[in-house]
This record gives C-alpha cells, structure tokens and sequence, in this order.
C-alpha cells in the first residue's frame, strides 16, 4: 500500500460525498417505496458492476462453493438486514439524523471486535473513544426537537442497522483471505437471494404507484450510493488499504448534515452540531488506536 496523493484524498472525499447524500435520497425515496423493495433496487443495481469487475478481472464468484454458508450470513447481517433497517428508521427521522447515528459503525465495531477477533482487543484509549462517541449519541436523545416520543423508535432501529453492518464486518474478517472483490461480491449476491422473496411476498411492489422524485432518488441509491461507491471503496483498499478508506467515517455525517439542511430544509439545532463535534472525535479516538486495521 502506498501513501496517499491527492487523487487519492479525491475518491475518498467522493466517497464520503455519496455515502453522505444517501441519507436523503433513502428518505425520498421512502415517500413511495417500502423498505424492502428499497433495499432490494440497491442491491440489483449493486450487483451488476461488481459482477463485470469480477469477470473483468477474471475473479471467481464463489457464493455457492462449500463455505457458502459464510457469505449468505455476511450478505444478511452486512446488506440485506441493515439496509432494510437504514430505510425502515430514515422514513421517520431526519436524514442527517440517520448518517450521524449510522456513523456509530466504528464505535459498536470496537466493542464487538474486542470479544470476537483475537488482533483487536480493546484498550483504555479505545474504551475512552467509545465513550466518548456514544455519549454524542445519547446527548442528541436529549433534544427533543429532534429525537422525541414520536420517532425514538425509528432512531434506535437506525443504531441497530449500524451495529448489524459492524457485525456483518466481523463475519467478513473470518473471510478475507478470499479476496474483497469476490467476498462483496459473492455476499452481495446472497443479499439479493434473500431480498427477492422478502419483497415479491412482503410488499408487493409492483402495486406500487411511486413518485418520479422518489424514484430517481432510487436509481441513485442503486447505481452511484451502492454500485458506483463500492467501485471506488475498491480502489482505495487496493491501492491505499483499509486504514486510508475507513477514514471516510468522519466525512459521512459532515455531509449528511450538509444535505440533510440545504437541500431537505431539516432543522439543524445547537445540541445537533455539539453532537456532531462530540461523535466524530470519538471516532476519531477510536481509529487512531485501531493498530491492527492494515
């Protein structure tokens, strides 16, 4: 791995950019689609570069080899359940709200790795990052212009996407001597196994009678937020690796506020903003004192 140039900071910044605008084009999007039909457009649009990228590069897709039991439980715990989850808890909070309590991922991540990995062990710094992230969290329940009787429900589903999403990248670590390309996209395509039925049987969606709003807003969930992003999230691991391309963690709540109030008119207050500065220098603790990330 080599040290980052500018064209480099570029893609992640981008990155950052796309994951961050899918916070309120998930919210759009959830005017006229239900969640699992949601998650399954993101998919289908997901899979299809990552499929050419596998055959481009002549990558075995081993989704249906012998250990295919792994990636059908990756592609649960790290897309279909959380994607379902994100889009069930955005429909009800504010978009912003969501890319700040999704960027947690770090956060759950420790604390789980701590007990299921044997390289990430928790220590002091990383107990104090952790505590200082969550306390962020907690101290945004207490505002009650944005967290309330109302939706505290949908912000708790959102932080339980977050942790599945952790969970998803505990299982992949067990996996990753198989290669990323092939383990995203192998699990990808387990996701849409389970997705499919889910939809077609649960919600129905060709009765749907969406909105032209809310249907471009899907398209870009499924071909830049899911396709195109995890095309670039690709060539900053392989060229930067996983420490450079977790960095976007701190980027992704920065414009999920951004858009969440210059282009949704969200109402942005003080204890949002302290909150924001409080969870990304946890994030920040976190990260600086994960040695094993390479």
């Amino acid at each position: 791995m080599r040290e980052a140039n500018s064209f480099d900071i570029f893609l992640l910044v981008l990155l950052g950019l796309i994951w961050g605008s899918s916070f309120f084009n998930i919210k759009i999007a959830t005017y006229s689609y239900e969640p699992i039909t949601l998650a399954l457009v993101r998919v289908i649009f997901a899979s299809a570069p990552l499929i050419l990228l596998c055959k481009f590069k002549k990558i075995k897709i081993e989704a249906f080899s012998e250990e295919w039991k792994h990636y059908a439980l990756i592609g649960l715990c790290n897309i279909a359940i959380p994607f379902i989850l994100i889009a069930i808890g955005t429909s009800k909070i504010n978009s912003y709200l969501a890319a700040m309590l999704m960027s947690t991922t770090p956060l759950s991540g420790t604390i789980l790795a701590h007990f299921f990995t044997k390289n990430e062990k928790i220590n002091i710094f990383k107990v104090i990052g952790v505590l200082v992230g969550f306390s962020g969290i907690l101290f945004l329940f207490l505002d009650k212009i944005i967290i309330n009787e109302s939706n505290y429900i949908f912000a708790l589903i959102t932080i339980l996407g977050s942790t599945f999403y952790s969970i998803g990248g505990i299982l992949t670590i067990r996996i990753k001597n198989k290669g990323n390309e092939n383990v995203t996209t192998s699990t990808t395509v387990w996701s849409l196994i389970f997705l499919f039925p889910m939809a077609i049987i649960l919600e129905k969606p060709w009765q749907a009678d969406p909105s032209l709003e809310s249907t471009l807003s899907l398209l870009y969930l499924g071909i830049v937020a899911t396709g195109l992003a995890w095309l670039i999230r690709f060539r900053i691991l392989s060229v930067n690796g996983l420490v450079f391309q977790t960095q976007v963690a701190y980027l992704i709540p920065i414009f999920g506020v951004f858009f969440g109030y210059f282009l949704m008119d969200e109402v942005i207050t003080w204890r949002v903003m302290i909150s924001l500065s409080i969870i990304i220098f946890g994030i920040y603790i976190v990260k600086k004192n994960n040695k094993g990330l390479n």
